[in-house]
């Protein structure tokens, strides 16, 4: 079979567009609606869409004016949406900066029990003081030593969930041996960041471990994931940015001894669909002139860490922000904004419009033809292996991609019609990782 599309679902209360809730159709309450996500995830698994994806932050985020302020806790939705579903894939964020990595590899390899081998695990160190703030630090950990926790802290999850053998249970009623104990091991794990006994009290995940994902771009992100991530959320505006980073992942990966067709590249996508090309300009204006300012020139700040006063709505970004090379939060995203105001020399009333439809990932307005054509291009010239699909609007967004786009890309032999395998890591061409303690301890043996 030639080399096929993967398509993952980005799941975001009313929509991605900053402004989706205000449409006429549009549930504003559709954040906290349990039947909002139950929906999107059938529509998405009856397309037979590899995984469907929740963003998170433990933090509010702005004030609640002109936008939700939060979301329900991904593990706890994405445990009600295995029930209501089969096959596809169910990813949520979790942060290793304020999170604990025994309970956290509890959690995820609970979710992949219950959902039958479907879970993934979005690894974020999170960027923001106000999250610091919610546990009790004066300020957020630097970026270096965020990424240094997060490493020590996928370590000791691996560890634990590597902690039973596949072996291990028995059922043996005879006997009475309930399971073999010399298949369940101490971690004893003792490093910078974490001390940590075991063995884990849930047994080994279907999949032995649940999809590792990862959607940092800075140096440290980009590191991380050449030797960790098996699926790479990314934002770019350009396909020249996409295929630089593309091969910069796979030569990380092949750096790492691991097999770069192992590393799933994902550019984000705002698809906004017309039946013409007049229609889904129509459709993206409807979208920009229910943008409230306010909301995007705070959210630009936030990212760019400079007060508002600094950002003049009819100039450019002043030479003291685009000359800027680093921050401690989201310093990926906002080099990403820095070089398209640059490259297109946009105000910042126009960097605005810009990042309302899609917080930087690729917002591609047109014809289904002409969606089909963009995403050909990345797929075929070294860009991507498939597309994070982010709904404009929600549900209508991701119900006119699968009516209208999807049926072409199938037609092209570019997806699948069914599904092949039942868990997330078959959906994605990976194989079941070995239990790391097993072969440690045959070696020892031998």
């Amino acid at each position: 079979m030639s080399r096929q599309l993967h398509l993952n679902a980005f799941l975001m209360e009313a929509g991605h567009h900053e402004a989706a809730w205000r449409l006429p159709e549009a549930d504003p309450g559709a954040s906290f609606d349990l039947g909002h996500y139950v929906r999107l995830a059938q529509l998405a698994e009856a397309a037979t869409f590899d995984s469907l994806f929740l963003a998170d932050g433990p933090v509010a985020q702005g004030t609640g004016e002109f936008r939700t302020p939060g979301q329900l806790e991904p593990l706890t939705l994405l445990t009600a949406l295995a029930g209501v579903t089969e096959r596809i894939g169910l990813i949520a964020t979790a942060s290793t900066t304020y999170n604990d990595p025994y309970n956290l590899a509890r959690k995820f390899a609970s979710v992949d029990h219950v959902s039958g081998g479907r879970a993934g695990w979005n690894i974020v160190t999170s960027a923001t003081e106000q999250e610091a703030a919610n546990f009790g630090l004066a300020d957020r950990p630097a970026h270096s030593a965020r990424y240094e926790r997060a490493e020590e802290f996928l370590q000791v999850a691996l560890k634990l969930w590597d902690s039973w053998s596949d072996d291990h249970f028995l059922g043996d009623k005879a006997g009475g041996r309930w399971g073999d104990p010399a298949e369940l091991r101490a971690i004893d794990h003792v490093g910078k960041h974490f001390r940590v006994a075991g063995p884990l009290n849930v047994p080994r995940p279907p999949q032995g471990y649940p999809l590792l994902v990862q959607a940092g771009a800075s140096e440290e992100g980009k590191a991380f994931a050449g030797t960790y991530a098996e699926a790479i959320f990314v934002a770019h505006q350009t396909l020249e940015l996409a295929q630089a980073f593309y091969s910069d992942i796979k030569a990380r990966a092949a750096a790492a001894g691991r097999n770069p067709d192992h590393v799933v590249v994902l550019p984000g996508i705002v698809p906004i669909i017309g039946s013409t090309e007049r229609e889904a300009i129509a459709l993206a204006q409807q979208l920009d002139d229910l943008r409230i300012p306010a909301f995007g020139l705070r959210m630009l700040a936030g990212v760019l860490e400079v007060p508002e006063s600094q950002l003049e709505l009819d100039a450019p970004l002043s030479p003291a922000i685009t000359g800027r090379t680093s921050r401690e939060g989201f310093d990926s995203r906002a080099n990403l904004i820095i070089e398209l105001a640059v490259r297109e020399n946009l105000t910042v009333r126009q960097i605005l419009g810009r990042l309302g439809g899609g917080r930087g990932h690729n917002v591609v307005v047109g014809t289904p033809e002409q969606i089909v054509e963009v995403i050909e291009c990345w797929f075929h010239h070294g860009g991507a292996d498939g597309f994070n699909v982010m709904g404009a609007a929600l549900p209508s967004g991701l119900e006119t991609f699968i009516e209208q786009v999807v049926p072409i890309l199938r037609a092209k032999g570019l997806f699948r019609e069914e599904y092949a395998g039942t868990t997330l890591r078959e959906h994605y061409g990976l194989p079941k990782p070995a239990n790391q303690y097993a072969r440690v301890g045959a070696a020892a043996a031998g």
